[in-house]
């Protein structure tokens, strides 16, 4: 990943980050939470001082 590939990868992290805080429904917010755990999984494959160890 390109370096301006990361820093969208890390906008659209926040931005379901944000959604998850504000969904209702839990099977979304469960959804949510799954794909931010695999967004960061990927970013973390790419630049590994990001979002802490690997799982």
């Amino acid at each position: 990943m390109t370096e301006h590939q990361l820093k969208e990868q890390e906008f659209r992290i926040a931005r379901y980050r944000r959604l998850e805080r504000e969904v209702t429904d839990p099977l979304a917010a469960c959804l949510l939470h799954d794909i931010i755990e695999e967004l960061e999984a990927e970013l973390r494959r790419h630049r590994p001082d990001c979002y802490g160890p690997h799982n």
